[in-house]
């Protein structure tokens, strides 16, 4: 319209028009076209308009170029509060974390939305903790919460955190502002309840939601998949369509990723095309992904490799750590290896791929790959994440991290309980398995660095200090390796107790010596 208002009735635009101009291109998140509006607006009359400046302050910021922004901002003779909230939101979203709280610091007026700003884009740059701080600070000053924007945004916090407790509290917090009906309130507290292992809760909001969008379906499928819950998910998917909901991309990498996880392979075939048949909904990498995981999965790895090359993208690292994780667990050795061997002439940049490629060469006792592989990683300086365990109860959050020697006073009750569960299990017939001990050592070390890995250590505190009878909930920063994934059905027998475990990679609800993800 802009381009026939100059060429047809040659008139010039106006600051009104130029403000337009620049909103209408971050809605379209065009920096180029943005900046072609701002070198028109320099060059106009108009050029010293704050309301225009202020524009683009939010354009340059929500596009990601925040030294752009800000050298505007510093442009702006009266700042507004529009103005000084785009800066902000745009360091905040960005990782700028520094920067936002400074520029906050010096504002000379704050409202809710100079809040809003600060504590969602720290939500978004992953600073969660920091969000919170800033949250419990606003309440302490009595902002009004006259828009529940900032209650999404920190209920998203829980969810990334997995606080279940704290989840809780904002939830009574959303109730008693009379919050609860509001759509995308209801769906962040979905979301926040799935990723916090409490889907019973996740879904009991659902159930009770008087109005639903795509998000909120989507929400719930994805978290019955986490869950191990692929019926539930195909079930939820088909009610769905049924009530004439259109599914997006985010529900197809839920529904492929519940048949990955559960091996139905005839059901996620037939998803894969419907979304491109019946949705015209082109196959991201990550779709290719998923369906390649649940292919190789279920040991069609011919059929998986086709589909690799067959994909029209650049591959990433997780497509080969699929097919490669595979290919270990089912012991196709072979293939395994030429993959490997295929990635190493890669480069890579996540260390759990060079942590995949020694665990297969290990397997395969080529220890001189695996040697190769640790001096690559030394020579890149990639460094392998230790693994960790954290659980909470109350008010109090631990973290345990795997072969931890600290000085802890309940160290000793910690180790005492898992040396009489150890024997209970092996009383029970259990026997360690060590093939996730991927060094040259005796099998008498193997088991003893077992014996300590993080998530027995916070289950092992959870038993001791959480109330009796009530589930204990572990979230993992790696993936739950086998040897645990037994010890933990064989606890949860023991003692009568459900054990939830997020991992990396799923949720594993271990509850009387089973697994919800079935051994899959």
């Amino acid at each position: 319209m802009f381009i026939a208002m100059s060429t047809v009735d040659k008139l010039q635009p106006d600051h009104f028009v130029f403000a337009s101009l620049v909103k209408a291109c971050s809605c379209l998140n065009n920096v180029r076209l943005g900046k072609q509006v701002h070198g028109r607006f320099m060059l106009s009359s108009y050029c010293l308009d704050d309301v225009v400046k202020s524009s683009l302050v939010d354009m340059y910021a929500k596009c990601g170029l925040v030294d752009e922004a800000y050298a505007v901002f510093c442009s702006i003779s009266l700042k507004n509060a529009a103005s000084w909230t785009a800066m902000i939101s745009g360091y905040a979203r960005c990782g700028q974390k520094g920067d936002a709280i400074r520029l906050f610091g010096r504002m000379p007026f704050r409202n809710l939305y100079t809040w809003t700003a600060l504590i969602s884009g720290l939500v978004q740059s992953g600073n969660g903790n920091d969000a919170f701080n800033f949250f419990i600070e606003m309440r302490r000053e009595r902002i009004d919460i006259i828009d529940p924007l900032v209650l999404s945004s920190i209920v998203g916090a829980c969810a990334n955190l997995a606080v279940l407790e704290l989840g809780k509290q904002v939830h009574g917090l959303v109730i008693s502002l009379g919050y609860e009906s509001c759509l995308f309130i209801s769906n962040a507290l979905v979301d926040m309840y799935a990723k916090c292992s409490d889907i019973s809760n996740a879904n009991e909001i659902f159930s009770s939601m008087k109005q639903r969008d795509v998000v909120s379906w989507t929400s719930m499928i994805v978290g019955f998949a986490q869950h191990g819950q692929a019926k539930m998910a195909l079930d939820l998917y088909d009610e769905m369509v049924s009530v004439g909901v259109k599914p997006n991309e985010v529900t197809f990498v839920g529904l492929l990723y519940a048949c990955s996880h559960v091996g139905l392979v005839k059901r996620g075939r037939a998803l894969f095309d419907s979304m491109i048949k019946d949705y015209g909904i082109n196959p991201s990498l990550q779709h290719y992904t998923c369906f390649v995981d649940l292919l190789s999965r279920s040991g069609h790895f011919d059929e998986a490799e086709n589909v690799v090359n067959s994909i029209p993208f650049e591959l990433d690292e997780a497509i080969w750590a699929a097919l490669l994780t595979a290919c270990k667990n089912r012991g196709n050795t072979q293939m395994a290896i030429r993959i490997a061997n295929q990635i190493l002439s890669t480069k890579l940049e996540d260390p759990s791929t060079y942590i995949m490629l020694s665990n297969v060469y290990a397997g395969a006792n080529m220890w001189e790959n695996v040697s190769k592989v640790r001096k690559l990683m030394t020579s890149l300086d990639v460094k392998k994440k230790p693994g960790y365990s954290s659980i909470e109860f109350g008010k109090e959050r631990r973290v345990f991290y795997a072969g931890e020697t600290y000085l802890d006073p309940i160290r000793d009750e910690i180790f005492g309980l898992l040396k009489e569960l150890d024997e209970e299990m092996r009383r029970r017939g259990y026997i360690p398995d060590t093939n996730s001990v991927l060094h040259d050592m005796e099998q008498q070390e193997k088991e003893r660095q077992l014996f300590s890995h993080s998530e027995r250590l916070a289950v092992a505190f959870g038993l001791l200090k959480a109330v009796p009878g009530t589930v204990i909930r572990v979230v993992k920063n790696l993936r739950v390796c086998g040897d645990c994934h037994t010890v933990l059905k064989f606890i949860s027998s023991i003692v009568e107790r459900e054990i939830v475990v997020r991992d990396a990679n799923r949720y594993h609800h271990f509850k009387d010596g089973n697994c919800s993800c079935n051994d899959f």
